[in-house]
């Protein structure tokens, strides 16, 4: 496989998978698995979500975020390590550090309609009283990319040379998440730590994640040269990214790469930015033990065996959000 240098993460559409012809399908499927081989994040357009669900929930969450700190607290379980509902500022942090990231976000998770007996392991979601819009909108939004995200494994699964629907029952009801997040304004950027940063260089905990655009510039991803370059998408697509679980399982076949979200110039800090990832988990349940056709003698096992439900409670503690 050549070690190519992306200028910018690759565009791909979701409906070449989709569509019925065998020959886009096939020319997908070998696309996504070179870019997430290199530089493990593409943008995609034809992923189901509309202009007005995007508007919708972007309006309702900048509504949220609005509202005086106080307010907000009160839907803030901590019990819960942040599962769902909101978490405040600064209480997250890369695996590594200690300065919290310049940012507080708010947690939706798998609904559970189906009378699965994995309704009991997700504590029920949170709704703001103040926006009773952003239930509907929230749960939409989550189901929406939650079905693109299962074409994405579809497409990773024939990739890698499994059964196309091998992800399918590992998903199904899993403990995704949709995190709407504000990196918000700081009127005297001199007075925070001179190391905090919107979101601190790190890679994400889960399967693949897709991320809804956001709302201004700043998100970057580390190029296997050690060059950071930014990430964009046009308006009509997303970014869908390999997590850590995914890597893991492919014996890092499939790259889950740095990335991370830089501070503006001092001068525009006091503008708020907003972005909202689909962080997509498997049930807990699911095997991370690294596929055998991903190891041979150039490509040794390079992880010990753990489950899906394991690894998250580390990173849970690793970022901050669990207590150890």
């Amino acid at each position: 496989m050549s070690q190519k240098l992306y200028d910018e993460i690759p565009s791909l559409d979701l409906a070449d998978f989709t569509s019925g012809d065998q020959e886009k399908k096939d020319k997908f499927v070998q696309a996504l698995g070179a870019a997430y081989n290199d530089i493990g994040f593409v943008a995609i357009k034809n992923h189901g979500l509309t202009d007005e669900m995007t508007q919708k929930l972007y309006s309702t969450i900048q509504a949220f975020f609005a509202l005086p700190d106080d307010v907000k607290q009160q839907y803030e379980v901590p019990e819960l390590a942040g599962q769902r509902g909101y978490i405040g500022k600064g209480k997250e942090h890369a695996k590594g550090r200690k300065t919290g990231d310049l940012k507080e976000f708010y947690h939706v998770g798998q609904d559970v309609t189906d009378n699965d007996p994995i309704k009991e392991q997700y504590p029920d979601n949170i709704w703001p009283k103040e926006l009773p819009e952003m239930e509907e909108v929230g749960l939409t939004v989550y189901k929406t990319l939650e079905a693109a995200g299962i074409k994405m494994l579809q497409a990773i699964a024939l990739y890698l040379g499994l059964e196309e629907h091998y992800f399918d029952k590992k998903v199904h009801n899993g403990n995704s998440i949709l995190r709407p997040i504000h990196y918000f304004p700081i009127e005297n950027p001199d007075e925070v730590p001179e190391d905090a940063v919107r979101a601190a260089e790190h890679g994400d905990i889960n399967l693949i994640t897709l991320l809804m655009g956001a709302s201004a510039d700043g998100l970057q991803v580390l190029r296997r040269d050690n060059e950071w370059i930014p990430i964009t998408a046009l308006p009509d697509q997303i970014v869908v990214n390999v997590g850590d679980m995914l890597s893991r399982l492919t014996n890092n076949k499939l790259k889950s790469t740095i990335h991370r979200v830089v501070n503006p110039p001092k001068e525009e800090m006091k503008n708020s930015r907003f972005s909202i990832p689909f962080f997509m988990h498997p049930r807990s349940e699911m095997d991370l033990t690294c596929l055998e056709n991903c190891i041979d003698a150039d490509h040794p096992k390079l992880y010990e065996d753990i489950t899906a439900g394991e690894f998250l409670e580390q990173r849970l503690a690793e970022i901050g959000l669990r207590k150890k």
